[in-house]
């Protein structure tokens, strides 16, 4: 039932909210400003009630699959030791995360990942999820820039968790997902770094 449950994770993880959301307008957003899936790029091009819906569609997607995973094993009338169910939920987190950022359905083409991350460690870590939302918020009101936000906030979750005490699994799978949230995120990096990088203040100014 593990593996089961691993492969439902993965495909949970795939489903493209941001893009079945914007098909619904006629809109395809891997055609349309930065091409990216996720709720920044929809909040930037269809406005902030479809980019709030993908934003908790990308979560729910971690969320929904590692709960299900935890009630069932709790339920399932088998002996299940809290190590083994720590690393069901792992592996369930880092299969929908995976699903995300490489979806079956999209050619493996998909998001950045940063909101799954943030369902998959809401249910894992939920303190250093706090934290975490505190930098981020910080750092996007003070700066602009969500990608800023994200790379530092992804980067630093690996210590929070350590320092709170968290898991080798809790550990290892911020860790691994910190790296591809970077990795994914190259292209802003590289715009941040020459100074093209879009603004969510340019952003808002110029609509208002």
């Amino acid at each position: 039932m593990l593996y089961l449950f691993v492969l439902i994770s993965y495909l949970i993880g795939s489903i493209p909210f941001g893009l079945i959301l914007s098909r619904v307008t006629g809109v395809d957003i891997r055609k349309q400003g930065s091409g990216n899936i996720g709720a920044t790029n929809v909040t930037r091009l269809l406005g902030k009630k479809l980019g709030i819906l993908t934003l908790v569609g990308d979560v729910l997607k971690a969320v929904v699959p590692m709960l299900a995973a935890h009630w069932y094993f709790v339920n399932a009338g088998t002996e299940v030791s809290s190590n083994d169910l720590d690393r069901i939920l792992s592996l369930c987190g880092g299969a929908a995360f995976l699903g995300h950022i490489f979806p079956i359905y999209l050619k493996f083409k998909g998001g950045k990942g940063v909101a799954t991350a943030l369902g998959v460690f809401l249910v894992l870590e939920p303190v250093a999820v706090l934290i975490s939302l505190f930098i981020f918020v910080a750092v996007v009101y003070s700066s602009g820039f969500v990608a800023l936000g994200s790379l530092l906030v992804s980067a630093l979750l690996t210590l929070w968790i350590w320092l709170l005490g968290g898991t080798p699994n809790h550990v290892f799978l911020a860790f691994f997902i910190g790296v591809l949230i970077w990795i994914k995120h190259a292209d802003n990096i590289k715009r941040l770094l020459a100074g093209t990088e879009k603004s969510m203040k340019k952003d808002k100014g110029s609509s208002e």
